[in-house]
């Protein structure tokens, strides 16, 4: 499988803060990746990055093998569609629509058309005159029906409620089976998207903490429960990524378990249960900021 993307080393700054900082990772052909962190972390800087819409301050960024800025090529295959999207005022959908075509060599107008009724998009409407999520329609539309080889979904479809969302995550499974492209979605609707990520990539404060296929994250974390003595017997050694605790009773958040380890935690009484991709990614963004604080004490 070859790499549509490939960053090494890659920081930007904003004078002393390190929006991405010293990160590597690599986006295989023909995979939908979440790139996921809490508000701040660094995603949007990131895209903007890989997009040619951010110079970098140290590091390489190639995509699809050439350096993405002011590279019409590789633009016409990348496709960014972000929450914030700005249009002319004057425009409609159907000028969106139109125009996109000119932008995007695999443009499906007919595939568009009937995103736009499903997501019921007045298509005459001028787009100032839209609500939040008649614009996000819009935007998920074109990023769909674009059919970019490389395709950014930065948040647009947090303005969607329910049912709209979940008929943009059927739609781009549905064309993603036919038409295989890299696809980068950024979210914090982790729960809801889960099932659409191959690959997950966490950013927090700048860094890649996560970079990992999404069905080893899955089994990677296990929760433990029950009396907090025969938790902390049957953990022992083991490193602990989260702890809650209520009177007698606790719950902590381990790694995976072998099946010989889970028999002799039910053994002794305790409940095990999975940790959902969310949780997981709480748990090490909300280590992570620990060891970050802890590291300034030290060095104050």
């Amino acid at each position: 499988m070859s790499a549509v993307v490939e960053v090494e080393g890659l920081t930007r700054r904003f004078g002393s803060l390190a929006a991405v900082n010293d990160a590597t990772f690599r986006v295989e052909q023909n995979q939908i990746y979440g790139l996921l962190g809490r508000n701040g972390a660094g995603k949007t800087t990131l895209m903007q990055l890989l997009t040619g819409q951010e110079f970098a301050t140290a590091g390489s960024i190639r995509v699809f093998g050439e350096n993405p800025v002011e590279n019409a090529p590789v633009l016409q295959n990348t496709c960014f569609i972000k929450e914030s999207q700005k249009y002319p005022e004057d425009f409609q959908p159907r000028h969106v629509f139109t125009s996109a075509a000119w932008f995007f060599p695999h443009w499906d107008a007919d595939f568009a058309a009937r995103l736009a009724t499903e997501f019921r998009v007045p298509l005459t409407r001028k787009m100032k005159k839209l609500s939040r999520g008649q614009v996000s329609a819009v935007g998920v539309i074109v990023g769909l029906a674009s059919r970019a080889p490389l395709t950014f979904f930065d948040e647009p479809y947090l303005g969607l409620d329910a049912v709209a969302r979940q008929l943009f995550y059927d739609r781009l499974l549905e064309d993603f089976s036919e038409h295989p492209r890299s696809i980068i979605l950024s979210t914090h609707l982790i729960d809801e998207v889960s099932n659409l990520l191959e690959h997950v990539l966490v950013i927090d404060e700048g860094r890649i903490i996560i970079d990992a296929p999404a069905d080893d994250l899955r089994g990677s974390v296990t929760n433990v429960v029950g009396a907090a003595s025969a938790v902390d017997a049957f953990i022992g050694t083991r490193e602990v990524l989260h702890r809650d605790g209520i009177g007698g009773l606790a719950s902590v958040t381990i790694g995976a378990l072998s099946p010989a380890e889970q028999a002799a935690a039910r053994t002794a009484g305790l409940e095990l249960s999975p940790v959902s991709l969310q949780q997981l990614i709480i748990r090490r963004t909300s280590e992570n900021t620990q060891t970050t604080e802890n590291e300034m004490e030290k060095s104050a």
